[in-house]
Formats: structure tokens, sequence, C-alpha cells
């Protein structure tokens, strides 16, 4: 979660750049909602880029380092899933492991074709264009706010890809975060008493957090999670049990972390409610 926020402070304009507690905080908001709420792993983003307003970032700033944050989010998961394919071709496996590769890389393939279009669609006036068709659904003047930072929105998002060391390092940063998350696969087989290697566990925690990504739909990836560590876990021989272990231990952990995640975010969108009316 710390890197995911350096990440997303790298993508930041020097001028309005939060500090690192306050953009930690404002992450760990953010992937609360995003895994606690049926919001499709959309709504923490628009509620942080909120509250990265709410504490001075420019509006059109802070909605345009979302966008580029969350393509680099799933650019990187990407490269991640594909370094664990990469681990698990390098292992000695039987056809399952084969399947389970080609199944994978087609969902990998068609992500990218995705992500290709998004990112040339960012740098073609995104917001403009979304602007131009809700007009021909919504009255002008309920778009009117909108309309008038569209463009902003649009230029601070080229902006944010033009800077290409930060942009890089965010890159980087957001890769290492991914990485980082193996040590939680790793550290739960130890405690079970079946201690993986840290080639096996980012092979688990890349593989399943794809199908996890895939399955944003579903509310928490219920269900998804678990079936992959168990598929997963089952190329290397390892019993259904322990992949629903891991999983229950990633649920534990976001209950933790995001339930006060929760309480905090409605008590500060309250306090702000209260104080704009002037109670």
């Amino acid at each position: 979660m710390l890197f995911s926020a350096l990440s997303w402070r790298e993508l930041l304009p020097p001028a309005s750049r939060l500090g690192v507690v306050r953009i930690a905080w404002i992450r760990w908001i953010r992937e609360s909602i995003n895994s606690l709420l049926p919001v499709a792993n959309i709504g923490g983003d628009i509620a942080s880029a909120r509250l990265a307003h709410l504490r001075g970032v420019p509006g059109s700033q802070a909605a345009a380092s979302m966008v580029v944050d969350t393509t680099v989010g799933v650019v990187t998961q990407l490269a991640f899933v594909i370094s664990g394919v990469a681990l698990l071709l390098l292992r000695p496996a039987g056809d399952a492991a084969f399947e389970v590769v080609a199944g994978v890389l087609t969902g990998v393939g068609a992500l990218v074709v995705a992500v290709a279009a998004f990112v040339l669609l960012q740098h073609k006036d995104m917001f403009a264009r979304f602007v131009r068709l809700a007009r021909r659904m919504f009255p002008a003047h309920s778009l009117s706010h909108f309309a008038g930072s569209a463009s902003a929105i649009d230029d601070a998002v080229v902006a944010a890809y033009r800077n290409g060391p930060a942009f890089w390092r965010a890159n980087l940063l957001r890769l290492i975060g991914w990485a980082a998350g193996a040590g939680e696969v790793w550290l739960v087989g130890w405690c079970l008493g079946q201690p993986l290697s840290a080639a096996d566990s980012l092979i688990l925690e890349s593989l399943s957090s794809g199908v996890r990504a895939a399955a944003f739909m579903v509310p928490a990836a219920i269900g998804v999670q678990e079936g992959g560590f168990v598929l997963f876990g089952a190329l290397f021989g390892l019993p259904p049990e322990f992949g629903l272990a891991i999983s229950l231990s990633k649920r534990v952990r976001e209950l933790l972390l995001g339930l006060p995640g929760l309480f905090s975010w409605y008590w500060l969108e309250g306090h702000y409610l209260l104080r704009r009316n002037g109670v």
C-alpha cells in the first residue's frame, strides 16, 4: 500500500504534491473502499481524487493523476502477472500448468489491447469527448461545472505522461509494490508449516492478483480469489485447504485494515458536510 501511495505521489506535480503520510492515508482509504464496498474497484479511486482535492491539490490535477495512476496500476500488474507466468514455465510442470498459462496469457493479451486503447483515448481529449457525449443525454446546465474543467483535466493527463522520470519512477514503485505482496503468501505458508520458496510465492500472488483483477465486477472478488488460490496452489501440489487459508488470511487483513479506513472516510466526509453547511 505504501509503494502504491508513493507511486501515485510521483504523478502529482511537485508544486501540489502531498506529503508521504497524507498520500499514504488517502491511499489507505482508497484501498478500503475498493476492497470492502461493491464499487467495481473505481469508487475508491474517485473518493481518493476528491480527498486529494480537499487537501489542496487542484481538481484537474487530482483527477488526472488518478486516471494515470489507475493506468500505471493495470500496466504494472500485467507485467507482474507475466513475470509469474514466466517463472511458472521455468518450473517442471505438467499439462495442467500449460493449460493455465495459455488461459492467463489469453486474458493478458485481451487486456493489453484494452489498456492500449484506453491510453490512446487519454491522449485524445478523453474528458472533453465524454462531455460532448453526455450533452446529448443530459441537460447542459447539469454538466456546466464539469465541462469547464474537462480540458484542464485532459491537459493534466498528458502532462503526467510527458513527465518521463516521474512517470517511470511511478511504474517502478508500483511494480515493487506488486512484488512485495508475495511476502504475504510466503508468510502464511511459513506459519502453516508449508514454507514456499520466494519464486513460488511470487507465482501464486501474481496469478491470483490477475484473476482478482479480471473479476473486478464481483464485489471484493468473493469466491473468485479463493478459487484462484485453490487452482494455482494445486499446480505446486498444495492441498485445497492451503489455498483457502492463504485467501482467508488476505480477507482478514482486508477487514483489519479496511474497516478503520471506511470509518475514517465516513467521519471525514461527515465532518466536511457539516462544515460546509455551517453546523
